[in-house]
């Protein structure tokens, strides 16, 4: 008797880790430019500078760029920020910003703090991010790109939550997830100049 042949399930693709991504020009430009004033101000010799720049613009990736100026400015000043620990703020506020990745699924929690992302210049480690989060009496504030959607998923309790945002069709999303108590969700895009204003109107089919 034959054995009947099951079909396999397909296997999901592994997920890349946040030190693995590659690094862009700019990524190393912006590595570069921390090297350049450290040798103006003094705290990198010639020599220093010389063999840091040589990495930078040899590294290929993400990780590799983030130890070159681990010693020459606080973690939050950093040019590359590669950290997929949880954003906690308790009683105050942590902010995030600049040109740091976003893990596929990254925890939030506030507790009567304020959790501030900036996401304008950082890198989604996927089309589709969860922000899964755990808010009491806190606030989750998000800064986006033009073109990405943010929606609302987890369980609120006596929440608010303000999206002024400019999705796109098949833009990237984030999720907000997790469960929110007496908590405030403010999602927005930064305000269009008026130069871009006027392409956007000039670009519409009458």
């Amino acid at each position: 008797m034959d054995t009947p042949i099951r079909p396999t399930r397909p296997q999901p693709a592994p997920t890349t880790r946040v030190r693995d991504l590659r690094a862009s020009d700019a990524d190393r430009e912006r590595v570069v430019s921390v090297l350049g004033e450290a040798l103006a101000d003094g705290r990198l010799t010639m020599e220093e500078h010389s063999e840091r720049t040589s990495r930078a613009y040899a590294a290929r990736t993400l990780g590799e760029l983030t130890g070159i100026t681990g010693d020459l400015s606080p973690e939050e000043a950093q040019p590359i920020l590669v950290d997929d620990r949880p954003v906690s703020a308790f009683f105050g506020r942590m902010r995030r910003e600049g040109r740091w990745v976003v893990p596929v699924k990254l925890p939030l929690l506030a507790m009567f703090g304020t959790v501030e992302l900036d996401l304008r210049e950082a890198v989604l480690q996927r089309r589709h991010i969860v922000l899964d989060s755990m808010v009491v009496g806190g606030r989750i504030r998000l800064l986006v790109p033009e073109g990405v959607q943010v929606n609302v998923t987890g369980r609120t309790i006596l929440s608010t939550r303000e999206l002024r945002t400019r999705p796109a069709e098949e833009g990237p999303t984030i999720e907000i997830g997790g469960t929110l108590i007496f908590g405030s969700i403010k999602a927005k895009a930064p305000k269009r100049s008026f130069r871009d204003r006027v392409r956007g109107r000039l670009g519409r089919p009458r």
